[in-house]
């Protein structure tokens, strides 16, 4: 619903909760609360904190660009560059029906999509829960599940066993020494099945297809952008045209650098999850953590005394209870009192605000959205300025939960682009790739085909 400025009222999430909403006309006084300016001093503070400047914004990019070239350079770097064998563009005149298996951080997502030429595509698709269990258990277990799954949606949906490719999650690291097989170099996104890192997934996916169905596979990953042959010097020995593009898949997840911005809650974070000491960028930019690190920085202030004294704060102890969603809603909030903001912590904490509460909760979640936008400009900046796109201009692709239901976050990566490149980031823009592991995966399937077909490079 719309909420009134003033009123009651309730919205539904994205789980089908109902968060029912009341508005206040005053704030309670029979519990003690901060007051405005206790606030707006804890507020200076994490401004300080969460705040990305210009200046600092450079330097990540300069260093970024430097793990690029030393990427391209050597392989088993810490931030892989990984050739993925996808030649070329796509000319718009790839047609045909492909099956697309999208293995994401929360869902299995299985899809047909029709390829119709000329941008356009259409698209069938289901979705299957994925349990922590499942993300944990051994890796065949894992890859027996998504064959099982995909045997499901053949079924249902009375399809044909066509050519079936494999986006196995979004940035997840592959090493590849051909566009049907990737070695996994390591877990992203939650994940930590055993027995699969250094392991070929596509071999161990082909293991479980055969058990379900007959079929053939292909692998392949994210293309962050294309690269010249000529400037990839560790394929330079399988003897592909040096005037060729190839699609690199660049997994900036695992960045580290001593100029990125992490505070002492990016660091609870990284000791506190599944992989400490890896994937430290992710963990900075990620909607899987964005909600973690603004409820670390609220049990700080309750263990020192500052919010919701006299009441039970036992709710917000546990690690990630504090969904990213809420960041959003607390952003999106139209209502003078905050009523969004009313709703997320009496209904799911049982704690009361004031309005000064609020508004520091949502001047904290600003920060903290707003320097995970500014971070992925500082990544995007970096291809830009090595590919030398600057003066012509540039569109980028962007998907994922953050790009696409964050409020402002498109607006913010620009604005982090002209903090970077002065008014000449305004030639690049970006744009909402429609479904890159679902239809993108199929144009890469078609694309590989016809490559494979006209006999170019069919070794890899």
């Amino acid at each position: 619903m719309v909420l009134s400025r003033r009123g009651s009222g309730s919205i539904t999430l994205s789980t089908g909760q109902t968060l029912a909403i009341h508005t206040r006309t005053q704030d309670d006084d029979d519990l003690p609360h901060a007051t405005k300016k206790t606030m707006a001093d804890h507020l200076r503070k994490y401004e300080s904190l969460f705040t990305l400047t210009p200046q600092r914004m450079r330097m990540i990019v300069e260093a970024f660009k430097e793990t690029l070239e030393l990427g391209l350079q050597k392989p088993e770097q810490t931030v892989p560059m990984i050739p993925t064998f996808v030649f070329g563009w796509p000319s718009g005149k790839e047609q045909g029906d492909f099956l697309a298996v999208d293995l994401g951080g929360t869902n299995l997502r299985v899809c047909l999509v029709t390829v119709q030429g000329e941008g356009k595509f259409e698209i069938t698709q289901s979705k299957y829960r994925l349990t922590e269990e499942q993300k944990q258990d051994d890796g065949q277990k894992l890859f027996d599940f998504c064959a099982e799954c995909l045997k499901t949606f053949i079924d249902t949906n009375n399809t044909d066993e066509g050519g079936i490719h494999l986006q196995p999650g979004e940035k997840l690291p592959l090493g590849q020494s051909k566009i049907d097989h990737g070695v996994l170099i390591r877990w992203t996104k939650g994940f930590g099945a055993g027995n699969t890192e250094g392991h070929d997934v596509a071999e161990m996916f082909r293991k479980s297809l055969e058990k379900y169905i007959a079929c053939i596979f292909g692998t392949g990953c994210n293309a962050a952008y294309m690269e010249h042959v000529s400037n990839i010097d560790k394929i330079k020995n399988l003897g592909i045209d040096e005037n060729a593009d190839i699609a690199i898949n660049w997994s900036f997840d695992s960045f580290e650098h001593e100029n990125l911005p992490r505070t002492k809650y990016d660091i609870i974070v990284d000791e506190t999850s599944n992989k400490p000491g890896e994937q430290a960028f992710e963990k900075l930019i990620s909607g899987r953590y964005l909600g973690e690190i603004l409820r670390l920085v609220i049990c700080e202030l309750i263990d020192e005394g500052v919010l919701f004294l006299g009441q039970n704060t036992y709710k917000l102890e546990n690690a990630y209870v504090f969904d990213t969603a809420f960041l959003s809603l607390m952003e999106s909030d139209p209502t003078d009192e905050l009523l969004m903001i009313i709703g997320i912590f009496s209904h799911f904490f049982a704690v009361e605000t004031t309005l000064a509460e609020r508004q520091f909760f949502r001047a904290l979640a600003k920060l903290i959205g707003r320097r995970a936008a500014r971070l992925s400009a500082c990544g995007i900046a970096a291809i830009v300025s090595k590919m030398e796109y600057l003066d012509e201009g540039c569109a980028v692709g962007a998907d994922g939960s953050l790009y696409n239901k964050y409020p402002g976050f498109a607006d913010r990566i620009h604005e982090g682009l002209v903090d970077i490149f002065g008014d000449k980031g305004r030639n690049i823009v970006t744009h909402h790739a429609e479904d890159g592991s679902g239809v993108g995966s199929a144009i890469i399937a078609a694309m590989t085909k016809i490559r494979k077909d006209a006999g170019l490079y069919v070794e890899v």
